[in-house]
């Protein structure tokens, strides 16, 4: 779709966007395999030497992992209908980010049938799709399932040195709300989360960075992936399964401040963190969100588990390289 010749634009796409799949590169796929369908409990649909793709709803593909030497992502997000597209591109034209587009066998590869492709803060790789691939066969998922629907597959959070502009970004492109905030010091570093909706899910997208000199501990693009289960006892039964397969437990199992989720950490194979949660929470609370500012992100648990004196060494080191880079943002 040239965006030029869409059949016109709407206001607002807030409401009408969606995390619907995630594409890791990395070069560990059989531990990947390991890790998403054996410890959280997803459905294997392909397996082979160069993609592991992994349902847990009806729709073909939702985490997808492909051979590659290098470890990176794509984000990609699902656009209701054409006019949202359509409005999506126009503000990445105005704004002079390149779009590319493509179908085929690259889209096949995503369960999509059309795909448009374009780097947003940190290089991040942002994928719009509005067509889904649906299997019309039930998922055999290990538990009893995962909460996805209008909510989409879940939420990435992302630190970033600038925050400022990268809030921004996903308001001015995606019409991203602020739901509300959170202030904490972690690893004796302190932070400020500032979490943005997109449709009814409490946030889509949070976003975290120090306060007082900007410092990126983190080497991935992503902090981490979150998805949502459908009951309490799921959460317990994937800790449980990722604790016996050996799989690093990054925070135990506790409960956030703002959106009340139930969760637990683990360290996937590419390095970014996994949270799987469940939450008492409806929909219909993601429009009434009080903007306030939380104190602490847990009211209880998520202690470091398996953090040892090397990764604080790592995340330093990290932190202190990020002072000397400059953090890409598309304007």
């Amino acid at each position: 779709m040239n965006a030029t010749l869409s059949p016109g634009t709407i206001p607002s796409v807030y409401g009408r966007v969606q995390l619907g799949y995630v594409l890791v590169d990395s070069s560990r796929l059989a531990d990947w395999k390991r890790f998403a369908a054996d410890g959280i409990g997803m459905a294997v649909v392909e397996n082979t030497a160069s993609v592991v793709a992994l349902r847990t709803d009806a729709h073909a593909r939702r985490l997808i992992v492909r051979n590659r030497s290098n470890e990176d992502l794509a984000l990609g997000w699902q656009i209701e209908g054409d006019a949202a597209l359509a409005t999506i591109l126009r503000r990445l034209a105005a704004r002079k980010i390149p779009v590319e587009e493509f179908a085929g066998e690259e889209a096949a590869l995503r369960g999509v049938e059309r795909v448009w492709r374009f780097i947003g803060p940190k290089k991040q790789a942002l994928e719009l799709f509005t067509a889904a691939r649906i299997d019309p066969n039930s998922p055999k998922i290990v538990d009893s399932g995962f909460v996805t629907g209008e909510r989409g597959l879940g939420h990435v959070a992302i630190t970033t040195l600038k925050p400022h502009a990268m809030v921004r970004f996903w308001q001015e492109i995606f019409d991203a709300k602020v739901s509300d905030f959170i202030e904490d010091r972690i690893s004796g570093v302190n932070l400020k989360f500032t979490f943005l909706r997109v449709n009814p899910r409490h946030h889509s997208i949070a976003v975290a960075a120090t306060k007082g000199f900007a410092m990126d501990p983190f080497a991935t693009k992503i902090q981490h992936l979150e998805m949502q289960v459908a009951t309490l006892d799921d959460v317990a039964a994937a800790y449980r399964r990722c604790r016996a397969l050996g799989f690093k437990i990054a925070m135990a199992v506790g409960q956030h401040t703002n959106d009340r989720d139930v969760s637990f950490y683990a360290v996937t194979p590419s390095g970014f963190h996994f949270e799987l949660g469940w939450s008492s929470t409806g929909d219909e609370e993601g429009e009434a969100w009080p903007q306030v500012v939380h104190q602490g992100i847990s009211l209880w648990g998520h202690k470091p588990q398996d953090h040892t004196l090397g990764d604080q060494l790592a995340q330093l080191r990290n932190g202190v390289m990020s002072l000397f880079r400059d953090e890409y943002t598309p304007f």
